[in-house]
C-alpha cells in the first residue's frame, strides 16, 4: 500500500543532535586508533589490530578473486593513524633546523636489508586459481615479514606498494623483457634504484639492464655528472644514459618578453621536444645495439632515428598535428605461460621500462616513439597496467606501472620525490618542513617570514601571497598552500637535488670536469643564439602542445621555472587547484 503519511520536516534541532552523535563517534574512533598504534607481529592476522593492515589484506583478496574490481590496479599504501597525523601537525609549528649541503648526500643505504616480492615458483600444470592462490599466499607472508621488520621503528614503515596486482605487472614485464630499462629521476636517483632489483635482473634472470637518468634539465650539470660516475662505479655491469624531454634552450627566455616571444618559445619547446626525443632515442638505440650485437638486427631502428634527425621539417609538421594515442599492442598470454622463454623470441627485441611512479616512464616511451603513444600525468600511478608498443617490426617497448619498492626512506621525502600522491596526503605540512630545512623556501618563494620560522609560518605566508583562504573564517589556508608548494617541488619549480656521497668535498673538481661539456650538449645549454627565427604566423596561438594536459599558463610557468624558478611567482596568476 502507498504510504499516505504526511512528510515531517527535519528540524534544525534534530540536525544538531545528528551532528553531535557523528562527532562523538569520530572521537571514539580516534581514541581507539591511538590505543592500537603500537604494531605487533601478529597484528596482520588479528581483527583487533590496526585497521590499515586488516583492510589491506581484505583488498588484496578481493582484487585476486574478483577480476571486475574497479580498484584492482589502484595504488595501495599504509594509512597513517590519527596519532601520527597529530604529531606531524605539532612538529610543523616548531622552528626549522636548517641543514648543510652535506646533509643532502645519500646513497642506497635506505634499501639495505630490503628486497622486493618476486614471483613464487610455478609450473605449467597449475591452474589460474591455484596460481593466484599461491601468489596471494606468498605476498601475504612477504608483507607480514615487512611489518615485523618495522616493529621497532618509531616512524613505522615507509610508503611502499601493497597492491599485489601491481607487482604482478612487474613480474610479467621482467619475464617478457630482453633488456630492462630502469628510469630514475636525476634529482633523487639513489632513492629510486633498489639494489635488489639490479641483483634480481642481472643475477637471477641474467638479463641486461640500462639505467636512464631522466629530467636532467632540472639538475646542475656537475651534479648529473657526479651521479653518472657514481652508478658506473657502483654497478659496472649496467649502462648509464642521460635523458631529458625538455631541452634547456627552450626554457631560458628573458624575464621580460612579449606575446610573440612567448609563442616563439612554445614553438621552440615543441620542436625541441621532438629533437630531444630523437637524440635520446639514438643513445638508447646505440646502447641496445651494443648489447644485442649480431643476434638481432635493429639497424632499422637506428636508420629511422637518423632520418628523423636529418629532417628539420618533420619537427614543425609533427608539432602542428593533433596527437592521438596509439592503442597498445595486446600481448599474447602464451608468452608468459612459457616458463623457458628464449631470448629475442620470434626475432623481436623487447625492452621493458621499469621505475618508481612519476619518474617519466610514459614520457620516455613517447619520446622514443617520437609521438604520443601512451597517456602521461603528473599523478603517481597514472599507468595502471603494463602495455606494449612496437617501435619497429622487431623492437617492442613495454611500459610497466610505477612501483614504490620497500625501503626505509622517510615518508616526507617520498612525497617530495613523487612516490606518493599529494592528493592522498593527510598532512602536507610535514613534507614542507622537510623541504624547508634543505631548500631556502623564503628566498625561493620571495616571502617574508619572521625568524625563527616554522613550516606553518611559510605556508601561511604563501597562502597570503596566493590568496588561499578558508571558506567560513577567511583564515590563511595553510594546508592548501602546503599542497601547492609540494606540487611545485614535484614538477620541478622548486628543485630539491640530492647529492652522491662525497660530492661536497669534491664539488670544485666536478664543476671543472672535462665531461661537463657533453652533458651541457645533451641539455642544449647556451645555444639559444644559434636558433633560427620562427615565423609566428605559421602557428596558431591556440594550437599549444597538450602532451601532458597542461594549459598555456602552466606551460609558461614551467618555461620560466628552469632558469629562475620563482622570479615571477608573485605575478597575478590564476589560482591552481
Amino acid at each position: 500500500m502507498p504510504n499516505n503519511r504526511r512528510p515531517i520536516a527535519y528540524s534544525g534541532k534534530k540536525k544538531k543532535v545528528q551532528l553531535l552523535a557523528k562527532r562523538q563517534k569520530n572521537d571514539l574512533n580516534e581514541s581507539n586508533d591511538s590505543e592500537t598504534d603500537e604494531p605487533t607481529i601478529g597484528a596482520v592476522e588479528s581483527t583487533a589490530g590496526p585497521k590499515k593492515k586488516v583492510n589491506f589484506f581484505l583488498s588484496v583478496k578481493k582484487s585476486v578473486n574478483n577480476d571486475t574490481n574497479n580498484g584492482k590496479y589502484a595504488l595501495s599504501f599504509h594509512s597513517e593513524t590519527a596519532k601520527e597525523i597529530k604529531a606531524q601537525k605539532e612538529a610543523a609549528k616548531e622552528p626549522l633546523q636548517f641543514l648543510s649541503p652535506s646533509d643532502l648526500e645519500t646513497s642506497d643505504e635506505y634499501f639495505q636489508g630490503y628486497d622486493f616480492p618476486i614471483r613464487p615458483p610455478w609450473t605449467q600444470d597449475m591452474s589460474k586459481e591455484a596460481m593466484n592462490t599461491n601468489e596471494n599466499r606468498y605476498f601475504t607472508e612477504y608483507v607480514k615479514k615487512l611489518e615485523s621488520k618495522h616493529t621497532e621503528e618509531k616512524d613505522g614503515p615507509s610508503f611502499c606498494e601493497l597492491n599485489l596486482e601491481i607487482w604482478r605487472q612487474l613480474w610479467r614485464v621482467l619475464e617478457i623483457s630482453d633488456i630492462v630499462l630502469v628510469i630514475v629521476d636525476a634529482r633523487s636517483p639513489s632513492l629510486q634504484f633498489p639494489p635488489s632489483l639490479f641483483e634480481y635482473v642481472k643475477g637471477t634472470l641474467n638479463k641486461d639492464m640500462i639505467l636512464v637518468l631522466n629530467k636532467i634539465d632540472l639538475v646542475p650539470s656537475h651534479i648529473v655528472l657526479a651521479w653518472k660516475h657514481y652508478f658506473e662505479q657502483k654497478y659496472p655491469k649496467i649502462r648509464v644514459i642521460l635523458f631529458t624531454a625538455y631541452p634547456s634552450y627552450n626554457l631560458h627566455p628573458s624575464q621580460e618578453h612579449d606575446g610573440a616571444q612567448r609563442r616563439r618559445l612554445r614553438i621552440l619547446r615543441r620542436r625541441g621536444k621532438m629533437r630531444m626525443a630523437k637524440e635520446g632515442a639514438y643513445q638508447i638505440q646505440q646502447a641496445c645495439k651494443s648489447i644485442v650485437g649480431d643476434q638481432i638486427d635493429i639497424n632499422s631502428w637506428g636508420k629511422k632515428i637518423i632520418e628523423e634527425m636529418n629532417d628539420p621539417q618533420q619537427d614543425t609538421d609533427s608539432s602542428t598535428k593533433p596527437e592521438q594515442e596509439v592503442p597498445p599492442h595486446q600481448v599474447d598470454n602464451s608468452e608468459f605461460d612459457a616458463k623457458d622463454r628464449v631470448r629475442f623470441q620470434n626475432g623481436v627485441l623487447t625492452i621493458g621500462c621499469v621505475g618508481f611512479p612519476n619518474v617519466g616512464k610514459s614520457s620516455l616511451l613517447n619520446a622514443l616513439m617520437g609521438k604520443k603513444v601512451v597517456s602521461v600525468s603528473q599523478t603517481p600511478g597514472h599507468t595502471k597496467y603494463f602495455q606494449t608498443i612496437f617501435l619497429t617490426k622487431n623492437v617492442r617497448l613495454c611500459d610497466c606501472p610505477g612501483l614504490v619498492f620497500p625501503s626505509c626512506v622517510p615518508r616526507k621525502l617520498q612525497v617530495l620525490i613523487g612516490s606518493y600522491p599529494v592528493t592522498q596526503l593527510r598532512e602536507p605540512l610535514a613534507s614542507v618542513q622537510y623541504l624547508a630545512e634543505r631548500v631556502n623556501l623564503m628566498k625561493t618563494l620571495n616571502v617574508e617570514v619572521d625568524s625563527p620560522c616554522s613550516a606553518m609560518d611559510i605556508c601561511d605566508a604563501w597562502a597570503s601571497v596566493r590568496g588561499f583562504l578558508t571558506a567560513k573564517t577567511a583564515r590563511f589556508d595553510a594546508n592548501r598552500a602546503a599542497n601547492h608548494i609540494l606540487r611545485m617541488a614535484i614538477t620541478g619549480q622548486i628543485v630539491l637535488s640530492l647529492l652522491p656521497v662525497g660530492f661536497v668535498a669534491s664539488e670544485q673538481e666536478w664543476q671543472t670536469h672535462a665531461d661537463i661539456t657533453s652533458i651541457e650538449t645533451i641539455k642544449a645549454l647556451g645555444i639559444t643564439e644559434h636558433l633560427p627565427d620562427i615565423d609566428d604566423s605559421c602557428h596558431d596561438d591556440d594550437n599549444d602542445d597538450n602532451d601532458d594536459n597542461e594549459n598555456e599558463d602552466d606551460e609558461e610557468s614551467f618555461i620560466r621555472s628552469t632558469t629562475n624558478a620563482f622570479h615571477l611567482l608573485d605575478d597575478d596568476e590564476d589560482e591552481e587547484e
